[in-house]
C-alpha cells in the first residue's frame, strides 16, 4: 500500500498517520491499565482470603486438575507466539502469514475455551459450583465454596476476555484476508496483539494461584 493509501486510513481528527497510530496504541495502554485494575481487584480479594485460610484454600485448590490447567496454559503460550507472527506478518506487508497467524489464534483460544467448559462442566457434575447446592468435604466446606466463588469470578472474567478478544481477532481476520493491511498501515492488528498478550499475561498469573496451592 503506497503511502496516499496508508494517508486514506487516518481519521479526520489527527494530522497525520504517524499521530493517529501513538493517539490508538496510548489509548490501548489506558484501556489495559483499567483492566489491570479491575483485575487487580479480584487478586487483591484472592490473596487477602487464601491468607485468612490457607488450609481450605489448599484442599480446594487440589480439586482442580492441574493437568488440564497446565495444558490450557501451553496453549495460550502458542497463541501468543501465533498472534506475534500475525503482527509481525503485517508489519511485513504479508496477507497470507496475517491471515494464517490471526486464524491460529483463533483456533487456540478456542481450545482454551473448550478445556475451560470442559472444567466449569466437570466442577457442576461435582457440586464445586457456590451456591445452595455447593457440596464440599471437610469441615472448611465455608471457606472452599469462597475459593471457589473466586475461581469462577476470576477465570470466568479471563475467559470474557478471551471471547472478546477471538471476536476481535475474527474481524482483523476478515481485513486481512481483503487487503486492508500493509507494510504502511496494520496498526490494528498491532493493538489487537496487546489487547491479547495482555489476556495470556493474566492467565500467566491465574494458573499457579488458583492449580498450583500445596502441591510443591
Amino acid at each position: 500500500m503506497s503511502n496516499v493509501a496508508a494517508h486514506s486510513h487516518v481519521a479526520h481528527q489527527f494530522d497525520d498517520a504517524a499521530q493517529q497510530r501513538r493517539a490508538v496504541t496510548l489509548g490501548m495502554w489506558v484501556f489495559l491499565v483499567t483492566e489491570l485494575m479491575m483485575f487487580g481487584g479480584l487478586f487483591t480479594a484472592y490473596v487477602l482470603y487464601r491468607s485468612s485460610f490457607p488450609d481450605a484454600f489448599a484442599a480446594a485448590s487440589h480439586h482442580l486438575d492441574a493437568t488440564l490447567g497446565a495444558a490450557n496454559t501451553l496453549v495460550l503460550l502458542g497463541s501468543s507466539l501465533t498472534m506475534a507472527l500475525a503482527v509481525r506478518s503485517s508489519q511485513l506487508g504479508s496477507r497470507g502469514g496475517t491471515v494464517a497467524g490471526l486464524l491460529a489464534t483463533i483456533v487456540l483460544g478456542c481450545a482454551f475455551l473448550g478445556v475451560k467448559a470442559y472444567e466449569y462442566a466437570h466442577k457442576f457434575e461435582e457440586g464445586l459450583v457456590p451456591g445452595p447446592h455447593f457440596h464440599f468435604p471437610g469441615a472448611e466446606a465455608n471457606h472452599a465454596e469462597l475459593f471457589f466463588s473466586l475461581y469462577f469470578a476470576m477465570t470466568g472474567l479471563h475467559a470474557l476476555h478471551m471471547v472478546v478478544g477471538a471476536g476481535v481477532l475474527a474481524v482483523l481476520t476478515v481485513m486481512a484476508a481483503r487487503g486492508r493491511f500493509s507494510a504502511d498501515y496494520h496498526n490494528p492488528v498491532e493493538i489487537g496483539g496487546l489487547y491479547w498478550h495482555f489476556v495470556d499475561i493474566v492467565w500467566i498469573y491465574l494458573f499457579p494461584l488458583l492449580y498450583l496451592l500445596g502441591r510443591h
